[in-house]
């Protein structure tokens, strides 16, 4: 089942002879579970057009449809509300409150939207992510790994459609670089979730289903490496 579709994505930032075309006429789906990366050297638009499929970013022009959702014909407080809900993001730089501890940063989408946290989603969520002991930890009072496996929870702890990760192992030495990764397939083969993933690591990329290089702002390939 089609859980993400992009039509004729474009994304252009400033005017005239300074503009530049971040993507250009981009268009592709995405079936529900599949472990996607996209890869290209900097520049290409690969984090334009992350940030455009979590409703963070507007194009240009083209469209967004989330689990059948049209995701920019949405006003600015539903717009919030799909961000909050329908999408889970994982950045380089882990983005946690440092003033809140484990628990907290991981139900902090929960609680922004008014919503029960899911104790037992919760206590799943810290035991699979190897959390169990730290829940009053503040951030820095964790490794770099350990971070980051607390921005991977709060990116499920509300069970998102899909889970969007912008090298989430950019920061991260080889051993902690690979339990990340093993998580979010964990996450994605366990929750069936649809997880696509920005890299520069080759080696990440040919674990994915799928692989989607962009150039300039354009798909130059689209590979399905296992069904």
């Amino acid at each position: 089942m089609e859980i993400l579709r992009v039509e004729h994505l474009r994304k252009i930032y400033g005017k005239g002879e300074n503009a530049v075309h971040a993507l250009d006429d981009v268009s592709f789906s995405v079936e529900q579970g599949q472990f996607v990366a996209i890869i290209g050297p900097s520049g290409s638009g690969k984090s334009t057009l992350l940030h455009i499929l979590g409703g963070v970013d507007r194009p240009t022009s083209g469209k967004v449809f989330v689990d059948g959702q049209d995701v920019y014909a949405q006003n600015e407080e539903k717009l919030a509300i799909f961000r909050r809900r329908q999408v889970g993001l994982i950045y380089q730089f882990y983005n946690l409150i440092p003033v809140l501890n484990v628990t907290e940063n991981i139900t902090l989408p929960v609680l922004m939207d008014g919503q029960k946290v899911n104790e037992d989603r919760l206590q799943e969520l810290l035991q699979v992510l190897k959390l169990k002991g730290r829940e009053t930890h503040l951030p820095n009072q964790l490794s770099g790994g350990q971070q980051q496996r607390v921005s991977i929870g709060r990116a499920l702890m509300n069970a998102p459609a899909v889970v969007l990760a912008d090298e989430p192992t950019g920061n991260l030495d080889r051993q902690n670089s690979r339990e990340i990764m093993e998580l979010l397939k964990l996450s994605n083969q366990k929750y069936k979730q649809t997880l696509i993933v920005i890299t520069h690591d080759e080696s990440i990329a040919l674990q994915a289903d799928r692989i989607i290089a962009l150039e300039d702002g354009a798909i130059v390939r689209d590979e399905v490496l296992r069904q």
